[in-house]
């Protein structure tokens, strides 16, 4: 493999050191202790990630990563690889769900060419970082090379190094690519040893027997590459990726490379550049975690500044969602992608700084709090 720039990033613990304080705060609002639920725990949450007792979401903003699947070849999609420009270009006309959802609650939006298979009408909207035209087929080679994958995964944390510096620290990301529940099934399986049946789902609405046939090509597809056992020893070390120095989890970066796309790839640096600003990071559906199942591999801290936006009806984010103890704010059948939970979810994220910050506390109320 060839020789690359590490990955470098530092991304400590959320600090705990104002959670007694918080506490105390919401637990001296006009309310019964605990009457708030998910919200209290929210706004704890939202007070540790920016270590500050009256936290505030500003400038919150969605950047949504596209890129086309060459095991798209292979049957695994009910859908036509074309689709994936012709979303983006939905996209930016304003005519999906995420354009609707976004606008509706003031997040703003951004989509990122990580690698469509079509040449893009520029746009303000649009952010050129294509790395490839789609990735190669990995049931006959890997998705993409080392080079390729890390630079995914710098720019990826270079475009939202430069959301936080217009003054962002609430952000999340969505993605759209035909066939990329392949990869994201592909990566679940890898990393978590979750049997591949259990990870793999309908996608853009596979009937049973279309079902039958992705489960077989991912399969064939984990033979080609050795298998998790052989291709995936936890003491493998790669010096294509991360300088010739070891991987914290080298494991994640060579499936990432083997299976994944440049879309999730790079919400893969996108996620560790928000952790490290301590932004934060409201996470999607099935494909935004299997992106978030390799970052937090590579740097597990990373999840402490994750919100999780919903649980989606894909097979295997339920899984997910375990496998990183979380609990979901809304559980709405959805499983669309593109970011469209973040946004649904985030009013939530409003109400739980608004109530930890105007709310009336007993004393200031004169009520009485026995």
């Amino acid at each position: 493999m060839e020789h690359t720039v590490p990955l470098d990033f530092v991304i400590p613990p959320v600090s705990t050191a104002l959670k007694s304080a918080l506490h105390t705060k919401i637990n001296q609002k006009t309310k019964p202790l605990g009457a708030l639920g998910q919200l209290e725990t929210l706004a704890l949450q939202i007070g540790l990630c920016h270590n500050s007792l009256t936290p505030c979401l500003t400038k919150p903003s969605i950047l949504i990563f596209a890129g086309d699947h060459g095991v798209v070849a292979a049957g695994v999609s009910a859908y036509p690889q074309t689709v994936t420009a012709q979303m983006v270009a939905n996209f930016l006309a304003g005519g999906a769900a995420i354009s609707v959802f976004a606008k509706q609650h003031g997040l703003k939006l951004l989509i990122v060419d990580a690698g469509v298979n079509a040449d893009l009408e520029p746009h303000p909207q649009l952010v050129n970082a294509k790395i490839g035209m789609g990735t190669q087929n990995f049931l006959t080679q890997p998705a993409m090379n080392s080079a390729d994958c890390l630079q995914a995964i710098q720019t990826g944390a270079n475009l939202v190094a430069q959301q936080y510096a217009t003054g962002c620290n609430c952000i999340g990301f969505g993605e759209m690519g035909i066939g990329n529940t392949s990869s994201a099934a592909l990566l679940m399986h890898t990393l978590t040893g979750l049997p591949l049946a259990q990870c793999v789902g309908r996608g853009t609405g596979l009937d049973d027997e279309q079902l039958a046939h992705k489960i077989a090509v991912l399969q064939q597809a984990l033979e080609k590459n050795g298998g998790r056992g052989k291709l995936y020893k936890p003491q493998q070390t790669l010096s294509g990726f991360v300088g010739g120095r070891a991987s914290p989890h080298p494991t994640a970066l060579q499936a990432l490379a083997t299976f994944g796309g440049f879309e999730i790839a790079m919400m893969v640096g996108a996620y560790l550049q928000a952790s490290e600003h301590g932004m934060i990071i409201l996470v999607d559906g099935f494909i935004a975690s299997s992106a978030l199942l390799v970052a937090s591999c590579l740097y597990p801290a990373v999840l402490d500044y994750c919100v999780f936006s919903h649980v989606s009806n894909e097979q295997g984010h339920q899984a997910l969602l375990h496998h990183f103890n979380a609990t979901a704010l809304l559980n709405l059948n959805l499983r669309l992608g593109e970011g469209s939970g973040i946004a649904l979810a985030y009013p939530l994220l409003q109400s739980a700084v608004l109530f930890l910050n105007e709310m009336a506390s007993f004393a200031e109320a004169g009520v009485d709090s026995k």
